[in-house]
């Protein structure tokens, strides 16, 4: 049986200096710097380990993964990602390390496999935000006519989380709510940061299934109860053949730290012991944590709701955000 890890994070420094310094993740997300908060704390925290961090929609990662795998070419030594099904899929092969963070006693047992194969290390909420003006009361007024022209959202057929948000509007307002959607001139785009660079740009004045922006005069909203919106833990799995394991400990173990952990948004962490002011993510049930990664377990089911909202919403267009990255990217763009 796998135990927390006991090293403390010095010591785990000095095995991966030891080891060569260097470590690459490959991380879930919509635009090559969208890490680069974490990029740049870890690299204050630890200035001589070289840490290349590869942001690619998760649905790219995965599969990339699996073929560097195939191929016997794995680039990563961590990956985190969106794409929640693949990590018990990867356990069930034999290619993940069965490792345990200090702390992973403290993490929620949602957010865990219990011999340590995966463990969430950030919580991602998606919702919908508005502009200085103002926006709608709940999600259900975003079919009102004032809004018409002024939303833009991410694709509900392009990445899972999103499509995950609209299936919920549907299963809470109805079909007739999302038939209403479609005839509001709603600009919809590839990357679910779009939705907020747009509000944060004054281009459109609500956004739709996006993340937090940090933009000063972007309000991102937290429904009442009785009205969804999603969140869920990323899950991070050190690779078996990981060319650089001792960094990767180092890097999971500071992923997990209490520091790290509270400094998520809203201070949502997936460790019992670090709780927000405003209570831990697991105890909002209109968020749909666990109801997420189930649904995520379904990929028939997936595919029917995909294929359904590209029916009401019409097709994907565009580039995907963070370019085309091929089989093996190792450096950060």
């Amino acid at each position: 049986m796998v135990e927390d890890e006991s090293r403390s994070l010095t010591e785990l420094h000095e095995a991966a200096r030891a080891e060569g310094g260097t470590l690459t993740v490959y991380a879930g997300g919509d635009f090559a710097g969208q890490q680069d908060s974490a990029l740049e704390a870890f690299h204050a925290a630890f200035p001589d380990i070289t840490l290349d961090m590869i942001v690619d929609y998760s649905k790219y990662h995965d599969v990339r993964i699996d073929r560097q795998i195939a191929a016997g070419t794995l680039v990563p030594d961590v990956t985190h990602l969106q794409t929640s099904f693949d990590f018990p899929r990867w356990q069930r092969l034999g290619v993940l390390q069965e490792y345990k963070p200090a702390g992973f006693s403290q993490v929620h047992d949602m957010f865990k496999d219990p011999d340590g194969a995966w463990v969430a290390v950030n919580v991602f909420a998606f919702s919908y935000m508005y502009g200085p003006q103002g926006g709608p009361a709940t999600p259900r007024d975003l079919v009102n006519p004032e809004w018409e022209g002024q939303i833009a959202s991410s694709h509900p057929g392009d990445d899972d989380a999103t499509l995950f948000l609209y299936k919920k509007y549907v299963d809470t307002y109805g079909w007739e709510w999302l038939e209403a959607l479609a005839r509001q001139d709603v600009a919809f785009q590839r990357g679910t940061n779009s939705p907020g660079d747009a509000v944060d740009a004054g281009a459109k004045q609500v956004g739709v299934a996006g993340a937090a922006t940090g933009g000063s005069d972007t309000t991102w909203v937290t429904p009442p109860e009785g009205h969804p919106f999603l969140a869920w833990g990323q899950r991070a799995a050190l690779l078996r053949d990981a060319p650089h394991p001792e960094a990767a400990k180092l890097y999971l173990n500071w992923m997990l730290s209490t520091e790290r952990q509270a400094a998520g948004f809203n201070g949502w962490g997936v460790r019992t012991d670090v709780i927000p002011e405003g209570g831990p993510i697991w105890t909002c049930e209109n968020a749909h944590v666990a109801e997420f990664a189930d649904f995520m377990e379904d990929r028939a089911k997936v595919e029917r709701w995909r294929q359904t909202m590209i029916l009401y919403l019409g097709e994907v267009r565009g580039e995907p955000t963070p370019g085309w990255l091929g089989l093996h990217p190792t450096r950060h763009a």
